[in-house]
């Protein structure tokens, strides 16, 4: 019997796991204030009398960034172009195709925070489980690093991929991939720390700016990865439709073949 695992986290109002400018903020509407609201939509209605308890709707009011709790990048995010010249995709244009396949899970919580996955890792790793890739499979990286999600460390967590490990996946057909981590590249501030001191400018998000090479979508803020077999599971993220977004929020779900 096939069983449905939540690989989500959720949008959750002023939780330091973002830089300030991005922390969701949510206004809850209980069912106290949703009846004063109806009054204006039903002119003349006496909550108490007219309501059942006295109550009306509950609501929420949501203000966050697309990349926000677990998403979905578009090849938009990372620059304008994409495959060498194309015009980048924005999220409302990514085939449905991609947001569905067979999904393969990597182990890398053995690396540390801050460790730059390459190509070499990535051969080794699908080696290791002699598994051989397929067009539109969908690679889901484990680093760990949801397990500080809500505490400001979570931004430190986590290992990144690299150009080249980016590029190699897609040169196997795959379209999306994805990760536990704030970011599918290096933590930034490691990164900025190695720029600081090198001046070596190809290390700034060269994971995301792979995608200039080759279009590709990743998934960041993953959860609950560890519940995953490596293989036999089918991955589902379609995102919001955002006109013209370089992301869109995604319910991550894996059907696993038990």
């Amino acid at each position: 019997m096939a069983r449905l695992i939540d690989l989500s986290i959720a949008v959750e109002n002023d939780l330091p796991s973002d830089p300030p400018m991005m922390i969701p903020r949510i206004q809850y509407v209980d069912h106290s204030e949703g009846a004063g609201q109806m009054k204006l939509f039903f002119p003349g209605i006496d909550p108490e009398k007219d309501l059942p308890d006295g109550k009306g709707w509950a609501m929420e009011l949501v203000s966050l960034s697309t990349h926000s709790g677990t998403h979905l990048d578009a090849p938009w995010h990372y620059h304008p172009t994409m495959d060498a010249g194309a015009r980048a995709l924005t999220i409302d244009e990514i085939p449905l195709e991609w947001c569905m396949g067979r999904g393969v899970k990597l182990d890398f919580r053995h690396f540390p925070d801050g460790y730059l996955v390459t190509a070499h890792d990535m051969e080794k790793a699908f080696s290791d489980m002699s598994h051989e890739l397929r067009q539109g499979d969908i690679v889901l990286v484990n680093t760990g690093a949801d397990q500080y999600w809500g505490k400001p460390e979570y931004l430190l967590k986590g290992c990144g991929m690299g150009k080249e490990a980016t590029l190699w996946l897609c040169s196997q057909g795959v379209k999306v991939v994805g990760t536990d981590a704030w970011s599918w590249d290096r933590p930034l501030p490691i990164i900025a720390g190695e720029y600081g001191k090198t001046g070596d400018a190809s290390i700034i998000w060269e994971g995301h700016f792979a995608g200039i090479e080759k279009g590709y979508c990743h998934i960041e803020k993953l959860t609950n990865l560890e519940s995953l077999p490596a293989t036999g599971f089918t991955f589902f993220c379609f995102p919001v439709k955002i006109r013209k977004a370089s992301a869109g929020w995604i319910r991550a779900v894996a059907l696993v073949d038990d």
